[in-house]
């Protein structure tokens, strides 16, 4: 008979890291991907130790066993709340933009297709920019589904953020109402081209005919 392969724990996986790390102290993100794969099954309370860690490239494994298993069609559903919950009662560690969106579309907004989303707009009101870029970039979930109004709500709230890295997750996920919703982004824009940040703006437009980014680009231009 076949043994069943043991879940992996948090030591032994950080030991299978550093076994893959280069003289020079490196490990590739593609390698950090795959060996969390392998070892995807294992259970939240390991991977919270593993967050808990202070080298990034284990935080980078933990929320990879995260995106992997919640992304996994045998994973129950009782494994992807506890998922859920880990993410958001330890955010506190996917602290990085790498570790969120590595894992928040998956872990979060997936979990949340059916579900009340009210966790989102807590998050969007957080003083950690993070918790901001995951309550946006969490709306993708619903967006590839048409589900455009979430994501238009929150970039309504998120629309003057001084913060670089969530104006660009506002502008991705704006690009990507654009491509579900065109009237919707095109009405988005003509309320906030002119004012929103420039980087925010540069990419909500990304995919739009080169005659139409000329013309926001131009209205943030005039307004400046």
């Amino acid at each position: 008979m076949k043994a069943v392969p043991r879940d992996v724990t948090a030591a032994e996986f950080e030991a299978k890291l550093e076994a893959l790390r280069s003289a020079d102290g490196r490990i590739g993100m593609g390698q950090i991907f795959a060996l969390a794969k392998e070892e995807m099954a294992m259970e939240p309370g390991q991977i919270e130790r593993l967050l808990e860690s202070p080298v990034h490239e284990v935080r980078v494994g933990a929320v990879s066993i995260m995106d992997w298993q919640a992304r996994s069609k045998k994973t129950t559903a009782d494994r992807k709340r506890a998922l859920f919950d880990l993410y958001i009662r330890r955010h506190d560690r996917i602290d990085t933009w790498d570790l969120v969106d590595r894992s928040a579309i998956w872990v979060v907004g997936e979990y949340l297709v059916d579900k009340p989303h009210d966790v989102l707009y807590q998050l969007a009101r957080s003083e950690q920019p993070m918790e901001r870029r995951t309550a946006i970039l969490s709306t993708f979930a619903f967006i590839r589904r048409g589900d455009t109004e979430d994501a238009l709500h929150l970039s309504e709230w998120l629309v003057n953020d001084p913060d670089d890295l969530v104006q660009k997750a506002v502008g991705w996920m704006l690009r990507e109402v654009g491509k579900k919703d065109p009237m919707r982004h095109a009405a988005f824009l003509r309320a906030h081209a002119a004012t929103m940040p420039r980087v925010m703006l540069r990419y909500a437009i990304e995919k739009l005919p080169a005659a139409d980014r000329a013309h926001y680009m131009g209205l943030a231009k005039t307004a400046k």
